[in-house]
This record gives C-alpha cells, structure tokens and sequence, in this order.
C-alpha cells in the first residue's frame, strides 16, 4: 500500500466521521420547539456533502486496492466517531461503551496486520 492511497483512506474515513457529526449536530436543533432552519439546513447540506466526498473516495480506493485489504479501515470509524461525539458533541460515554471502542479498534488492527 503507497502512502497516497493511506492518506485517501484515512481522508475518506474523516469525511464519513464529519458528516456523521454535521448531521447529528443538524438534527440536535430541532429538538427545539423553534426550530432554527438555518443551522438545521447548513449542517445537513455539510453532512451530505461529507458523505458524498467519502462515497466518492471510497469507490475510488475499491477501485485501487482489494476490499479485502481495505475494509479493515472501516473499523477506524466507530473509533474516531465516538472521540469526535465526545469531543464535539459533548456526549459522555460509560466505561462499556469505551470498552468496546477498544474492542472495535483491536479487531481493526488484527484484520489489517493479518
């Protein structure tokens, strides 16, 4: 694997994880009782637009590599999208949930070092 496809990957895995988030963040406005459209609307059109870059990426990369090779990397999401929530979104997590976080990053690296 070159390191240009690697940076695509890990592109590709940072846009799901953002759009993931614009979305989510969206959809947290209209827990209002006004809801402000605006913010609704701009989240939602960066959530898609993120999505469609990683659609985009990610034909490319299957493209390029065997799916067997570059599946493995979808196990990087889950990790990045629980720290982007903590972080961002300012969810809290217990320590089960952190636990199979790390589960999900183990079998990750298992799968890609295999």
């Amino acid at each position: 694997m070159t390191a240009r496809l690697l940076i695509l990957i890990i592109l590709a895995q940072i846009a799901l994880v953002a759009g993931q988030i614009f979305l989510k963040h969206g959809m947290n406005f209209t827990k209002k009782e006004i809801i402000p459209y605006r913010p609704v609307v701009i989240n939602i059109f960066a959530g898609i637009t993120l999505f469609t870059i990683w659609f985009l990426l990610w034909m490319g990369l299957m493209q390029k590599m065997d799916l067997s090779h570059l599946y493995p990397f979808e196990g990087i999401s889950p990790v990045l999208l629980v720290i982007a929530a903590c972080i961002i979104l300012k969810e809290r997590l217990d320590l089960r949930s952190w636990a199979g976080v790390v589960l999900i990053a183990l079998g990750t690296l298992l799968v890609g070092i295999s």
